[in-house]
């Protein structure tokens, strides 16, 4: 599980920064890109949730009628900021673990603006009328193929780079990152092919896209998450994960498991009796990555406890890995197929579970991630200590607020729903409350990520204080020689390298 070091800190250094100085650009575009669309994804959010409650709110304006913003709210989420922020962390992840610079930074920059220019033209459409109507897959037909050619031109490096790298050098984050890699095009390219190029029952088509739905939130960005957290504590903390073997439980009952969820989603349409009972059950069955995956770095994460109060990095990957576990117990809660199933399947708790997921394990870990690897990129510090501060704070009230409420409102909705003697009108009184506190909750989200995405921009541009290494923003006297965030990828026994293979 461990490896030896062969190179002196001064190459190893070397290194690094050429590996850093190779992704600059293609790094910092993806994260600052993503962050400008979760800006226009929580505004698109806030106006969506208003409509819960306030139907008559903006209803001037035809492209901004909830049928078309609600999905165009959840697409900039998935496609402009989820999937960018994932490319930024893969590929600086799997050139620093492969030990290898980027040597397309250019067509992997060229790739971003076509992924951009997909996701703008997509957005367009969807707020223009010519949404498809599939959750999750709501952009024109003819924004898929040129999404996943972009794709492929992004992350087809880092699978070079994980092939090319030196003997000895797999890490569990590599497991998760290079499966989430190959898992993205077999899900997307599958879904896209049956439902936009063959013809079939509508009733499949709906089969096909709750699958969808599932596997790319399962298959995709939890993997994702995940590595990049399995990266980030052992290397922060500088301590050695706390059991090697559950996090091989974690990958592999995640790799078993997710592929089989989905179909919950149709109980009771007219197909076979058991394919939804079969994803309920898988999706329940979700709780055993979620947990181990969280009580594993939760407990690595613990056994540095002052590291864990001054590093930002260390607040959002504990927070994502705390809503990971929250995530898990929802997974069990909504898909109970006798009790919970038939109240939470039309309510406002699915799309609870979704944000649990997207925005409150994925998401945080990716600012943890951002907040890590940006001094790293750019050679200079954060600008301010206490907007991360403020950005923590409102990002965990809001998105846990979003999360509960919309479970825990869809709930009551759906009791409402299985009232057949009462009017619809009591279903939806019952989730007005929920609807508005969800409509606050965004707005404290989005007060925050407008000053994210500034920090970001500034940081981009260089205009950080400069620095000889990535400290970042820890008092002097909590210190070690490379930082309290250090940044030795090959650290030997007992530190990150642990995780090794």
């Amino acid at each position: 599980m461990s490896q030896d070091t062969s190179n002196s800190p001064e190459k190893d250094a070397i290194v690094r920064a050429s590996i850093d100085r190779s992704l600059r650009h293609p790094v910092m575009f993806f994260f600052t890109s993503g962050a400008a669309w979760l800006a226009v994804s929580i505004v698109l959010g806030v106006i969506a949730s208003a409509k819960n409650h306030s139907p008559d709110f903006l209803s001037g304006c035809a492209w901004l009628t909830y049928g078309r913003v609600f999905p165009a709210h959840i697409n900039a989420l998935i496609y402009g900021w989820g999937a960018q922020a994932a490319f930024g962390v893969i590929i600086w992840l799997m050139s620093r673990l492969s030990r290898q610079e980027c040597r397309a930074a250019g067509t992997i920059l060229t790739a971003g603006h076509i992924w951009n220019l997909g996701v703008s033209l997509g957005i367009l459409g969807i707020l223009s009328g010519h949404g498809t109507g599939m959750p999750w897959m709501e952009f024109p037909f003819f924004a898929w193929p040129v999404l996943l050619i972009s794709y492929t031109a992004i992350v087809i490096w880092s699978l070079v780079q994980f092939r090319v790298r030196p003997s000895g050098h797999t890490y569990i984050s590599q497991w998760f990152l290079v499966a989430s890699v190959i898992w993205f095009p077999w899900v997307y390219l599958t879904a896209n092919v049956l439902l936009h190029c063959m013809s079939g029952h509508p009733v499949m088509a709906a089969g096909i896209n709750a699958w969808f739905r599932s596997a790319i939130l399962l298959l995709f960005f939890l993997p994702v998450g995940i590595g990049t957290a399995f990266y980030l504590v052992p290397k922060v903390t500088g301590k050695p994960i706390y059991s090697y073997t559950l996090a091989q439980i974690g990958f592999w009952s995640l790799a078993i498991i997710a592929p089989w969820t989905g179909m919950q989603k149709l109980t009771g349409a007219p197909i076979p009796y058991f394919p939804p009972y079969l994803g309920a059950a898988a999706t329940v069955l979700i709780a055993i990555p979620a947990f181990t995956v969280a009580a594993n770095l939760i407990a690595t994460a613990l056994s540095s406890g002052e590291t864990v109060s001054h590093s930002p990095t260390l607040r959002f990957t504990l927070a994502g890995l705390v809503c990971l576990a929250l995530f898990g117990g929802a997974a069990v809660f909504l898909n109970l197929p006798n009790s919970t199933l038939p109240l939470t399947q039309f309510s406002l708790s699915g799309y609870g579970f979704d944000i649990l997921g997207l925005y409150g394990f994925f998401s945080l870990v990716m600012f943890g991630a951002i907040y890590f690897i940006v001094p790293r990129i750019t050679r200079r510090e954060w600008l301010s200590r206490r907007l991360i501060k403020m950005h923590f704070f409102l990002s965990v009230y809001g998105v846990v607020t979003v999360a509960l409420v919309a479970l825990f409102g869809g709930l009551q909705q759906g009791i409402g729903q299985e009232q057949f003697d009462q009017g619809w009108d009591n279903a939806a009184a019952r989730a007005t409350p929920y609807a508005i506190a969800t409509t606050l909750a965004w707005c404290f989200i989005l007060f925050s990520n407008v000053f994210f995405f500034m920090h970001l921009t500034l940081m981009w541009l260089r205009l950080g204080r400069r620095s000889s290494h990535p400290t970042l923003l820890v008092d002097s006297h909590h210190s070690s020689p490379h930082g309290p965030e250090g940044d030795i990828d090959n650290a030997g026994p007992g530190t990150a390298a642990a995780s090794a293979h």
